[in-house]
C-alpha cells in the first residue's frame, strides 16, 4: 500500500490515500488499538500491519510496518527509549533489533550508546526527519489533545535522565490498564514548562516597548496551576518528569504525575518533589558511554536495579 503525503506549500501536511492500496483504499488497517503500548501510534495514517508498506512525504518514500511505526512513535514521546523497553513479551531481541536498523538507515532514528553498571545498551531517539514523518501523519482524534513528538536530546545530561521515563510509564500503564482505565496520552515536563511559560509571557505579546519579565499576579499564577492540576509550593508551580493523561472507567479524564527520583536528589529540591504529592518512580544510577558522570542518573531495563513505581 502506497500513502502519499504530499501537502501543499500553504497547507498543513495532508495525505493522499486515494493513491494506493491493495484494493484502491485505506480500509483495510487494523483499527488502532486501546493497549497502552499504541498510544503513542493511534492517531497516525501510517501502517499498522506486519507488511511494510511505501509511505510518501513530499519527496521521500519510506517502506515501514507497524512495528516500526510504534517505535518512531514511542521514540518520539519520550525523546530516549532504551532498545530492549521496545520489544514486546512474544518478540525475540533480532525483530525489534532489525526495525531500529532498517529505521537508522532511513534517517528516521539514532542510536546511542549507553551503559548501567557495566552493561552496555542502545538508546532510541528521533531525528528531525523521523519526527517530520510523524507529524506529517498525524490525524487529530476528537476530544483528545494530539501527543507531542520530540526529536534528540539538548544535552547528555537530559538525555540520562530521559532513559528512565518510558520504563516507569510502562510500569504505570500496566496498573491503570489493570484497574480497567485507558491511557489517552503522555505529556513531558518540558511540554508543561512551555504552556506555562507562555502563560506567564502572554500579556507582553506584541508590546514593542515589554521588558520580557512576566507580568503575573501570584493570585493568576495560582488559578493556572490549579487548572492544569499542578501542585505549587512556597509560590512555585510544582513540575513532574511525566503526567500520563487516561480515561477512568466511568469516562472522565483523570491524570497521574510521576517524578524520577534518581540518587542526585538532594535537599530542598528532594523534599519540594516530595511533597508535591507526584507519584515517585524510584531509579538507580547510570551514565551514557563515554560521558564522565551527569547530575541527573539514567536507567536500564535491568531487574537487579532498584526501580520501582512508590505511592
Amino acid at each position: 500500500m502506497i500513502r502519499d503525503f504530499d501537502p501543499r506549500p500553504d497547507e498543513p501536511d495532508r495525505p493522499d490515500l486515494g493513491r494506493g492500496g491493495r484494493s484502491g483504499s485505506g480500509d483495510e488497517r487494523p483499527s488502532p488499538s486501546d493497549d497502552s503500548r499504541d498510544v503513542f501510534s493511534r492517531s497516525l495514517e501510517l501502517p499498522r500491519g506486519p507488511t511494510r508498506e511505501r509511505v510518501r512525504i513530499r519527496n521521500h518514500e519510506y517502506r515501514l510496518r507497524g512495528s516500526e511505526v510504534r517505535t518512531l512513535a514511542t521514540a518520539g514521546a519520550f525523546r530516549a527509549v532504551p532498545v530492549e523497553e521496545l520489544r514486546e513479551p512474544t518478540e525475540r531481541p533480532s525483530v525489534v533489533d532489525k526495525d531500529v536498523e532498517h529505521l537508522r538507515e532511513l534517517g528516521l532514528v539514532r542510536t546511542l550508546p549507553y551503559v548501567v553498571e557495566q552493561e552496555r545498551t542502545t538508546l532510541v531517539t528521533l531525528t528531525e526527519r523521523g519526527r517530520s514523518v510523524l507529524e506529517a501523519a498525524r490525524r487529530p482524534r476528537e476530544n483528545e489533545p494530539p501527543q507531542a513528538f520530540y526529536a534528540g536530546v539538548a544535552n547528555s545530561r537530559e538525555l540520562a535522565h530521559d532513559a528512565h521515563i518510558h520504563r516507569a510509564y510502562r510500569d504505570a500503564a500496566e496498573r491503570l490498564e489493570a484497574d480497567g482505565h485507558r491511557v489517552c496520552r503522555v505529556v513531558l515536563e518540558q511540554e508543561l514548562k512551555r504552556d506555562y511559560q507562555a502563560f506567564l509571557q502572554a500579556p507582553n505579546r506584541g508590546k514593542r516597548d515589554s521588558h520580557g519579565r512576566p507580568e503575573r499576579d501570584p493570585g493568576e499564577i495560582a488559578q493556572w496551576a490549579r487548572e492544569h492540576e499542578l501542585p505549587m509550593r512556597e509560590g512555585h508551580v510544582q513540575f513532574p518528569d511525566l503526567r500520563i493523561e487516561y480515561e477512568g472507567r466511568d469516562g472522565r479524564r483523570d491524570v497521574q504525575d510521576i517524578e524520577i527520583m534518581t540518587p542526585h536528589y538532594r535537599g530542598a529540591h528532594a523534599a519540594s518533589k516530595a511533597s508535591a504529592g507526584f507519584t515517585q518512580y524510584r531509579a538507580s544510577g547510570a551514565r551514557l558511554a563515554g560521558v564522565r558522570g551527569t547530575s541527573r542518573g539514567g536507567r536500564t531495563r535491568d531487574p537487579r536495579l532498584a526501580e520501582e513505581l512508590i505511592r
